[in-house]
């Protein structure tokens, strides 16, 4: 049973790549400057894009901010990336960002058919929602901005497992406000990053890994949760991690999701829970006069009824294999670092 790497990247903006949705599918000339990085250009990005993924080599590649078309997706493996792929968009009405999948067919890893993917569209539970976020007693209603992707996986040989990508609400904050109203917006985005990690849990998880067609089914939930371990400030105020919800309770530990990377920590940093250096995103924060900041907000987390050990080796790909950061090898890649990790579904 050939062992399956995933790999879960947020590729920022991959939709300035393309031309106009009611064009037929095409890359925008290589001179042209992507709206949200104007200073590179197209070929630069595409090159930096395809260098990460033809470096690491994964067979199934989860992309957050994608394109809004599969034909454009496709486009790009079929033309900057080594191999054959089957490529897939999970659009959502009105987005610029998508959550797509590419899967490698070359190989001899996956079935004739390598993926069924399921319309999240199609899905009640992925629809507009109401929940009390901060038990205020006041009924608050929100939405996914990025519909989740959903798809099985047929592995050759091995058993059949799912995916779920997930890019969630971003916490960012891009202009400048009055310090009260700030801490309002803040909090207004950790509460609906909350409340979608709640439901994706109670709704979906809870439910999928306690259905009987569903239960013995392995599932993979990667993406960019944007938010990691623990509280930050704006979190302590409405006493809730998106994160941890996500995950799971205590109180039913069968269903609490396993973290590919946290498995991979040393044992002295997860017995301290030392995420010091753990991070998979860097930017420039503008509150304190565009300091980097680092974050661990992308994650490879995995349901616990697969076989022993299903899921392994969680990186975060900060370095390259030259040991080169990957801002120094790759320029214009993206502002999010790549999380690869193996799965060996057994069958």
């Amino acid at each position: 049973m050939a062992t399956i790497k995933i790999m879960s990247w947020n590729m920022e903006w991959m939709n300035d790549l393309f031309g106009p949705n009611d064009r037929p599918v095409a890359f925008k000339p290589d001179n042209a400057n992507p709206a949200h990085n104007p200073n590179t250009t197209i070929k630069q990005r595409r090159e930096s894009l395809s260098g990460v993924i033809n470096e690491l080599q994964p067979d199934v590649v989860l992309v957050v901010e994608g394109p809004n078309r599969t034909g454009e997706l496709q486009l790009f493996f079929d033309t900057d990336v080594n191999g054959d792929w089957q490529t897939h968009v999970q659009y959502t009405k009105g987005q610029t960002q998508n959550n797509g999948i590419a899967v490698r067919t070359d190989t001899g890893k996956f079935d004739a058919v390598p993926i069924t993917v399921f319309d999240t569209n199609d899905m009640p539970v992925f629809d507009a929602f109401t929940i009390d976020t901060d038990d205020d007693l006041i009924i608050e209603t929100h939405k996914y901005e990025r519909k989740p992707l959903y798809a099985e996986l047929h592995p050759r040989p091995g058993d059949l497992f799912r995916l779920m990508g997930l890019h969630l609400k971003s916490k960012g904050i891009f202009g400048a406000y009055e310090w009260s109203k700030w801490w309002k917006i803040a909090e207004g985005n950790r509460k609906k990053l909350l409340a979608q990690a709640t439901i994706l849990r109670m709704k979906f998880l809870d439910n999928y890994l306690t259905a009987e067609e569903t239960e013995d089914i392995p599932l993979i939930v990667a993406g960019d949760i944007n938010d990691g371990p623990g509280l930050d400030a704006a979190e302590k105020r409405i006493f809730g991690s998106a994160m941890e919800r996500l995950m799971g309770s205590i109180w039913k530990p069968h269903l609490c999701l396993g973290n590919a990377v946290f498995d991979s920590l040393a044992a002295k940093q997860q017995e301290q829970l030392d995420f010091k250096k753990v991070y998979s995103a860097s930017f420039k924060d503008p509150i304190f006069n565009n300091v980097w900041q680092r974050d661990w907000i992308d994650h490879i987390l995995y349901t616990r009824n697969g076989p022993a050990n299903w899921v392994s080796a969680g990186t975060i790909h900060t370095r390259m294999a030259s040991g080169r950061w990957m801002w120094e090898a790759y320029p214009h890649a993206s502002d999010h670092f790549p999380i690869t990790a193996d799965i060996n579904p057994g069958g």
